[in-house]
């Protein structure tokens, strides 16, 4: 069924998490890179105490597309492989969990390479 609510609550809050980004970038001397990485490890944090869950039930896919999504992904699958795995499913839990997701992304990136002339910034 149809619901305008969720996702305009959606769209909400992934434009905000991506609002964030922007004034970050824009206004201090933190370099983007560095920003994906904080929020990277802003999805592991929140995955690890068990907060990303209840955000993701209320803002959808506006938390779990951008990069914070990404690092809950790594951090569940680390986490449910260690239960079941040791300590080795540590170290491959968080791989194994999103390896569809980077194939995707280094193919696109493959793909978009090849098709278009890029320029290096002057």
């Amino acid at each position: 069924m149809f619901d305008i609510t969720s996702y305009i609550i959606t769209f909400l809050i992934g434009g905000a998490i991506c609002l964030v980004g922007q004034i970050l970038i824009i206004t201090t001397k933190i370099t983007s890179a560095r920003i994906l990485v904080t929020f990277l490890l802003l999805g592991v944090v929140l995955e690890g105490i068990g907060l990303f869950e209840p955000i993701k039930d209320f803002a959808g896919s506006g938390v779990t597309v951008p990069i914070i999504g990404f690092g809950a992904s790594l951090a569940k699958g680390a986490i449910e492989a260690g239960a079941s795995e040791g300590v080795l499913g540590i170290f491959t839990g968080g791989l194994s969990a999103t390896a569809g997701g980077l194939a995707a992304a280094i193919l696109g990136g493959f793909i978009f390479g090849v098709l278009c002339n890029s320029k290096t910034k002057k």
